[in-house]
């Protein structure tokens, strides 16, 4: 592979002018968040118009349990690459195969444990979450499918997640473009065509992300041939593993401790009918695609101050961390106001014209959004400060984050509600949002001191000085 085209298949980000190459990273990444949020999208306005509101408010109401579960997956793929960013950055190739190997031999067990635990439990969960009656069944069906593909999910997103460590954010997102098409495809004939209900919907899904999966293991074989192992390479490192599982599995229980707060509020929405949680899947629906710039800024500042603390640049470190802040400032406000007064008028697009309880739904849609939408700031905060930690490896201190919202999202969903009702509802994101900044903001300023003495002290020992190679 000539120098050129090791560019264009990587982005070094450990030398360069700051905003420029955040959003040069970024935005690929919020391209293909939306495409991935596309997925669900179509399963819910498909559903929701061909199938019926029932229909729409059962795959809706699954949402948290996906959350649970996918984010869990999500969140341990992305902490597994954590430690091949920093080995990127340091220009340690022998380490980034080593690294590469034993992320294939813990995906392959944890995709294992999962996907066996999750279908033997699955009714259990959907008993303890109170689903009503004219909705569980297809509750059950569909996340039946969703998470039997456990697996392929795993597969894309550690695959996707490497080329994302090196740089490449390109190539994921084309890879969904075409899945997202793939999916449409798939959606309208097996919903529309064969009248399979949500199982049709579900199946569109799980097939797409096979064929992502599969179109990224062959870009990466045939573009990335220092990734393959050889010989000692190959075999599991305990280690390399261990140093891998302290990355992913903090931030994967962190995802899945907030998915849990989620799980709560859906419990405390299901218990008022099927209108609310019908208002509230399609609010949800809306936040979900509003909520993709954070998560993908978050990713950028993992990535950024992962591939710079390998480099051991200090002063990349925190000017990453501070421009990311001033995006996530900026955006908090814009769609803040975008969303007080037309969020509503967005959430038709996943309900029915003709439906009897339009109008209803739309007053519980209108209030749901302009209670989370006014404190979209502490969220931005929390991103930020979240994702550097991980990136730098103070996993742990995130997953407590996570202890703090979901506490905050349980005790006003289900303690609140019996009081204030649907209200108290609308206010349990927020809530826990400001718990999670309550711990993330000490953290950060706790945290960043030691990395930059941690740093100058590696520096010192090798003999290199302490200049940044910020420009611009």
């Amino acid at each position: 592979m000539t120098s050129e085209q090791k560019q264009k298949k990587t982005l070094d980000l450990t030398s360069g002018p700051v905003l420029p190459l955040m959003l040069r990273f970024c935005l690929p990444i919020l391209l293909g968040n939306i495409l991935q949020q596309f997925y669900n999208m179509v399963d819910a306005a498909v559903v929701g118009h061909y199938v019926g509101t029932n229909a729409l408010a059962a795959v809706g109401a699954t949402g948290a349990l996906t959350f649970l579960i996918i984010g869990f997956v999500d969140g341990m793929c992305a902490g597994f690459c954590i430690p091949a960013a920093q080995s990127f950055g340091a220009g340690d190739a022998s380490m980034l195969r080593r690294c590469v190997m034993n992320i294939i031999w813990l995906g392959i067990f944890f995709s294992a444990v999962l996907t066996a635990v999750t279908s033997l439990c699955l009714g259990a969960m959907l008993d303890m979450m109170d689903f009503p009656e004219d909705i569980c069944g297809d509750a059950f069906t569909y996340l039946r499918v969703i998470f039997l593909g456990i697996p392929a999910t795993v597969a894309y997103n550690t695959q996707a997640g490497l080329m994302r460590a090196m740089g490449n954010t390109r190539t994921p997102l084309l890879v969904l473009i075409c899945a997202a098409l793939v999916n449409i495809v798939l959606d309208l004939t097996f919903v529309c065509g064969l009248n399979l209900g949500v199982m049709g919907a579900a199946m569109a899904t799980i097939i797409s992300q096979i064929l992502s999966a599969a179109v990224c293991f062959v870009y990466i074989f045939r573009n990335y041939p220092g990734l393959r192992a050889h010989g000692a390479d190959r075999r599991f490192n305990r280690a390399i593993a261990r140093r891998l599982v302290l990355s992913g599995l903090p931030m994967a229980l962190q995802y899945s401790i907030t998915a849990i707060g989620s799980v709560l509020i859906q419990t405390a929405v299901n218990g008022l009918g099927s209108t609310v949680v019908a208002a509230v899947t399609a609010a949800n629906k809306v936040q979900s695609f509003v909520h993709l710039p954070f998560s993908t800024l978050g990713v950028t500042v993992s990535t950024w101050c992962g591939q710079n603390n390998g480099a051991m640049d200090y002063g990349r470190v925190k000017a990453g961390f501070w421009t990311g802040m001033r995006i996530a400032m900026v955006y908090s406000i814009v769609m803040g106001v975008v969303m007080f007064f037309g969020g509503q008028f967005i959430s038709l697009i996943f309900l029915d014209s003709d439906e009897p309880r339009l109008a209803e739904i739309l007053t519980y849609i209108r209030e749901f959004l302009r209670k989370n939408c006014i404190l979209y700031i502490p969220l931005g905060v929390l991103t930020v400060c979240r994702f550097s930690l991980q990136g730098l490896e103070h996993g742990v201190v995130a997953m407590f984050a996570g202890l703090f919202e979901m506490v905050a999202r349980g005790l006003v969903a289900l303690t609140f509600a019996q009081w204030y009702g649907f209200s108290a509802i609308c206010w349990a994101n927020p809530a826990a949002w400001i718990g999670a900044c309550l711990l993330l903001v000490p953290a950060c300023i706790a945290v960043f001191p030691k990395v930059r003495e941690t740093i100058e002290a590696r520096r010192s020992a090798l003999g290199l000085n302490q200049q940044s190679s910020i420009k611009g």
